[in-house]
């Protein structure tokens, strides 16, 4: 029997004609053979290309030997994983899960249970997820209308603005929710400033400070972390996308620094720490070394230096004159995969490893398209 794709897959997404069969490196190839350059990279999340070798070698032989156990009993990947990351952010302990939203769920928990508050305050134009308490600290009207009534005692400030910011926190605050980068709201970085007061209002009032790094974090800005560029360290750190390099995987990290939040019987998730996902996962933070993180420098400056880019490392954001959406398209029809981050922003997140002559390659696209 024959299924039709196209009616039987519920519609939530606005999907381009193409089906791909198979990707290497930086290239996806689609059904009747046509080969795209992937500037997409899952949005951000296959990070260190199609079909990398070191995290598929990490699944295939942990898939050998145990696909699932319950979180009722330790796994040596999800145990091995959290050593890493521990390692990586200074000192912290992880909840595993399986996506971004997820992780941005389990930092409002902790932080209400660490504080004993309700409220949360995020940014206008951020982007934490589509569940319900990660779409109520998201600052996209347009995506929280059609699902409202919403969580309650969420206040939004406004992106680098430290007197909007110390306006909406206050005695009932828990926590404070910033992207380092906003990926979806445009590609809109934050300034060190405004992450310096935000952290200072966090310790004035006893709140918690998360940095969602679901799209900046695993080398995406050029730094395994993006704050470590920024010169301020989270209470809470959220991480997903790049993380087991295409595996469905989240996490929360706390510092050690940290309130204790969330103890045994707080929150659960079944497939969270999944030992095939951990393995490729603790081969994509062994990948993530200097020498990926300089090719993830030099190829944004590569970038910055033929297109009018804004964002970090490959996490880049251009603007447009025409609807991005109708970009998006072109580059398409050239053979290219981009993608959009509101009405005028074209939004680039190739691979981590893309070479400098894809790059180019990419660049003589956007150019030509952009004539």
């Amino acid at each position: 029997m024959t299924i039709a794709a196209h009616t039987s897959v519920l519609a939530t997404y606005v999907r381009a004609d193409v089906t791909f069969v198979e990707g290497d490196g930086s290239w996806l190839t689609a059904a009747d053979g046509t080969r795209y350059l992937d500037f997409a990279a899952g949005i951000a999340v296959v990070g260190l290309g199609h079909g990398h070798q070191a995290p598929l070698a990490a699944a295939h032989e942990q898939l050998d030997r145990l696909w699932h156990v319950s979180n009722l009993y330790w796994s040596e990947p999800m145990s091995r994983l959290a050593d890493l990351l521990s390692r990586r952010f200074g000192g912290a302990q992880t909840f595993f899960c399986n996506s971004g939203a997820e992780a941005v769920e389990a930092a409002i928990k902790h932080a209400r249970k660490a504080t004993g508050r309700p409220g949360i305050v995020a940014l206008e134009g951020s982007f934490h997820g589509r569940t319900l308490g990660a779409l109520s600290a998201t600052g996209q009207p347009a995506k929280r209308v059609a699902f409202e009534p919403l969580l309650p005692g969420v206040a939004f400030a406004e992106l680098n603005d430290a007197a909007s910011l110390e306006a909406a926190v206050g005695p009932d605050t828990a926590l404070i929710l910033i992207e380092p980068v906003q990926g979806e709201g445009g590609v809109n970085p934050a300034t060190p400033g405004f992450l310096a007061a935000a952290a200072e209002l966090a310790a004035e009032h006893g709140a918690l400070l998360c940095f969602d790094e679901v799209q900046t974090g695993v080398g995406r800005t050029g730094t395994f972390f993006a704050f470590e560029q920024l010169g301020i360290q989270p209470d809470l750190l959220t991480l997903a996308k790049g993380l087991a390099n295409g595996l469905p995987i989240g996490a929360l990290l706390v510092g050690d620094h940290a309130p204790t939040g969330l103890e045994p019987g707080d929150h659960a998730s079944t497939f969270g720490g999944n030992p095939v996902v951990c393995a490729a996962a603790c081969a994509v933070v062994e990948a993530v070394d200097e020498d990926l993180l300089a090719n993830v420098r030099a190829r944004s400056e590569q970038l910055a230096e033929a297109l009018p880019v804004r964002g970090a490392g490959l996490l880049l954001g251009v603007e447009t004159e025409s609807p991005a959406a109708e970009i998006v398209a072109a580059c398409f029809e050239a053979g290219l995969l981009v993608t959009s981050a509101g009405p005028t922003t074209l939004r680039l997140t190739p691979p981590l490893t893309v070479s400098p002559d894809e790059v180019a390659q990419a660049i003589s696209i956007l150019q030509e398209v952009f004539r």
